[in-house]
């Protein structure tokens, strides 16, 4: 299917009115909760410790899937009771910003939970969904940030005192770019943690970590972590062969190409599988050649992307990954053809793992997206 033009595959609809089927494996963005598979344990676990009201971190590195998991949880949540108020802290640049994101996830719930805050609101003389122009205002007539962030953190309690509530911090270590902006949430949410579940979620796990168990932190203690791991080898076959199957494909053995490449990353699993069944016609198999075009389009989508992180990166951090993808080592002898001192290393190693590009795997460490191992791997394809 890949490299077909616009002008064949309209040739083979009726009326000349293309019908584009619909890829089973989306990876436009964070799935629907109908979509979330193979993470059932982890689901179940959240929900548990929500509906206790246990304070939770959810951590882990980028496209692990954190946010479709948390989407399915609040989804399964509001089917026994609890509504849901999404925080997006990605990007936080300033107290305003801060404000603004409170006014949005709150002006952003919906039904009888909108209506109810959107009430209470009018009662402290809030205009809930218009933080963010008033704000654009000239400097003399423009509010003072932390005098709006704090009535909407007061409107959000409110709300969570007359209604079962979900709150979700998305992104949470953003709050440490703004000074400040920890120490206002947590005097705003730490007297109500029996009144609302609280998840906070983020992409940067050793500074997520430090924010909970970092005494010198604002929120030093105040929640249960909780990581999100790779998806289990079985979990990802099944998708992979479910999605074909439902489409009138078939995986063949191809599956398991996906699943050794993936390494358990969920994103990248749905690349490779997108990318094969696209190479793959309605009603046939997949095979090696379809695989090989596959793999080669995948490469070539990461391939910018991984040079300017690669480059982005301190000269040690850049030896130690390549030592690494080629040898699984940081010690040895690649590292010694690379010039890579052990110091050097070990330094590199806590950032990158602090850093998510790193994880420890059963005693060893492997990089975390295995497509940018891959592009180390094709980059660098010898040790010098």
């Amino acid at each position: 299917m890949l490299g077909r033009t616009v002008h064949e595959i309209l040739a083979k609809t009726e009326y000349g009115v293309a019908m584009v089927e619909l890829s089973p494996f989306p990876i436009g963005g964070p799935l629907r909760p109908d979509e979330v598979t193979g993470r059932e344990e982890l689901v179940r676990d959240l929900s548990e410790r929500l509906l206790a009201r246990r304070v939770t971190a959810l951590l882990g590195p980028r496209r692990y899937g954190k946010t479709s998991v948390l989407r399915k949880v609040a989804a399964d949540l509001a089917g026994v009771g609890p509504e849901t108020v999404w925080i997006d802290l990605y990007g936080l640049s300033s107290m305003a910003d801060l404000a603004g994101r409170l006014d949005e996830g709150l002006a952003q719930t919906r039904g009888k939970l909108r209506r109810a805050i959107a009430s209470m609101a009018e009662s402290m003389s809030l205009k809930l969904g218009a933080v963010t122009v008033e704000f654009t205002r000239n400097r003399l007539s423009r509010p003072d940030a932390i005098l709006v962030a704090r009535p909407l953190l007061q409107l959000l309690v409110k709300a969570a005192e007359r209604h079962d509530l979900l709150l979700v911090l998305d992104e949470f270590s953003g709050v440490t770019r703004v000074d400040g902006a920890a120490a206002l949430l947590r005097t705003g949410l730490q007297h109500h943690y029996r009144d609302l579940s609280i998840v906070f979620a983020g992409s940067e796990p050793s500074m997520m970590r430090a924010l909970f168990t970092d005494r010198a932190e604002p929120f030093f203690g105040q929640a249960e972590l909780l990581e999100i791991g790779p998806m289990a080898d079985s979990a990802v076959a099944s998708i992979v062969v479910d999605g074909f199957d439902r489409t009138g494909r078939d995986v063949g053995e191809i599956d398991q190409r996906i699943v050794a490449m993936a390494q358990g990353h969920p994103y990248r699993a749905m690349e490779l599988a997108d990318a094969l069944w696209r190479c793959t016609e309605p009603g046939a198999t997949a095979d090696d050649a379809g695989w090989e075009l596959a793999l080669q389009s995948v490469r070539a989508g990461v391939a910018v992307g991984s040079e300017a992180l690669f480059q982005a990166l301190p000269l040690g951090s850049q030896r130690v990954l390549r030592a690494i993808a080629t040898d699984g080592k940081a010690y040895g002898a690649t590292a010694e053809v690379l010039g890579l001192a052990a110091g050097t290393a070990r330094t590199a190693i806590h950032a990158l793992v602090g850093e998510g590009h790193l994880d420890r795997r059963d005693g060893k460490l492997v990089l975390t997206d295995p497509m940018f191992a891959d592009w180390i791997r094709q980059r660098f394809p010898g040790p010098t």
